[in-house]
C-alpha cells in the first residue's frame, strides 16, 4: 500500500486497465480509446510498476488477468463510474432525481413566509432534495458560503465581501400590530399616540436598540420597551393579549397576525425600506444544483 501511496498514479491508468481487461487485447483496447499500441503499452508498464504485477499476461493474442487484476477490476470500474457521475452531477442537475440537501441562511422572520411555498414546489419538483434552514451571525456569512457549509443566504443588505454574489429580493416595509379594540388607538396611529404606549422589541440581541429605535433617535425621541422577545411569533401573541404596539416587518405581518384580533397599521415614522437580497459564493455562481436553488427561491418573494 505504501507503494500505491507514494506512485503519482495518473487516472488515466485505471481507465487503461479497465479498457485491457474488458478488451483482452490491447490493439482493441488501444483503438477503443483513441492510442496508439505505444502509449497504452506504456500505461499498462507503469500500473505494474505501480503494483508489482504483471496484472496481464500474453496468450496468443489475448492479455488474460492475474488474479490481482481480476480482484481489482470491481473496485476500479465502480470508482471510475462514480467518478463519472460525480462529474455529470456537476454539469448538470436533475431536480426530479436529485438525492442530495441544500443548507440556506435564513432568519426566523423570513422562515414563516418562504418555507412553506419553497417546499410545496420541492415536494412536487424535486421529492429527494431537503432542505435545512439555519440562522447565521452576519460576521460568518461570507466565510460559511465560501467554506460551501450554506449554498444560500437570505438577509438584508450588508457589504458583499469580493467573492460574494448578490441579488435584491424584495422590499418591505416596517408596519405596527395592535390588538384589534386597542383603547387608544380610536383615532388611528400617529407618533403621539404611538410613543404614549409601551413596545415590544424583537431581537436575537440581548440588548441594543431596534432599526425604529435608531430613526425615533434622529427625531430625539425614544419610546419604553417593555418586553424585549426573540421571535415576532410570541411577539404577535402577546401583542394581540395586551396594550402594548409591536413593529415588525409588513410581509411577515400578514401572515404571523392572520388568526389574531389584531390590526396593522402604518409606522408613523419615517424609515427606509427593508431590503432583503439573496447572497451565494462566486464558486457556486455558474454550479447548476445552486443556480436551480436560487431560481426556485427568487420567486417567492415580492420585488
Amino acid at each position: 500500500m505504501n507503494v500505491i501511496h507514494n506512485a503519482r498514479l495518473d487516472l488515466n491508468l485505471f481507465v487503461a486497465f479497465d479498457a485491457i481487461y474488458t478488451e483482452g487485447n490491447i490493439t482493441r483496447a488501444a483503438r477503443t480509446l483513441n492510442l496508439t499500441q505505444s502509449a497504452l503499452s506504456h500505461a499498462l508498464a507503469r500500473l505494474r510498476d505501480v503494483f508489482a504485477d504483471p496484472l496481464f499476461s500474453r496468450q496468443g493474442s489475448e492479455m488474460v488477468p492475474s488474479p490481482l487484476a481480476r480482484a481489482l477490476i470491481g473496485p476500479v470500474r465502480h470508482s471510475l463510474k462514480t467518478l463519472t457521475d460525480s462529474v455529470q452531477q456537476a454539469r448538470s442537475f436533475d431536480p426530479a432525481a436529485a438525492r442530495r440537501s441544500f443548507t440556506i441562511g435564513l432568519r426566523p422572520v423570513l422562515e414563516a413566509t418562504i418555507l412553506p411555498p419553497l417546499m410545496a414546489r420541492l415536494r412536487t419538483e424535486a421529492p429527494g432534495v431537503a432542505l435545512a434552514s439555519v440562522q447565521v451571525d452576519r460576521r460568518d456569512l461570507s466565510a460559511e458560503l465560501a467554506a460551501g457549509t450554506l449554498d444560500l443566504a437570505v438577509d438584508v443588505l450588508m457589504p458583499p465581501g469580493p467573492d460574494m454574489r448578490c441579488r435584491r429580493l424584495a422590499r418591505d416595509t416596517q408596519v405596527v400590530i395592535a390588538r384589534a379594540d386597542h383603547p387608544g388607538l380610536n383615532g388611528g396611529l400617529d407618533l403621539e399616540r404611538y410613543l404614549a404606549h409601551s413596545h415590544i422589541l424583537v431581537s436575537a440581541r440581548r440588548k441594543g436598540p431596534g432599526l425604529e429605535d435608531m430613526a425615533l433617535a434622529q427625531l430625539g425621541r425614544h419610546r419604553h420597551i417593555a418586553l424585549r422577545c426573540q421571535h415576532y411569533f410570541a411577539a404577535c401573541r402577546v401583542a394581540a393579549a395586551s396594550d402594548m404596539l409591536l413593529t415588525m416587518p409588513e410581509q411577515y405581518a400578514h401572515s404571523a397576525t392572520r388568526n389574531l384580533a389584531t390590526r396593522i397599521y402604518a409606522l408613523p415614522v419615517e424609515m427606509p425600506p427593508l431590503d432583503v437580497f439573496l447572497y451565494w459564493h462566486q464558486n457556486v455562481d455558474a454550479e447548476p444544483a445552486n443556480v436551480w436553488l436560487r431560481e426556485m427561491l427568487i420567486p417567492l418573494f415580492t420585488p
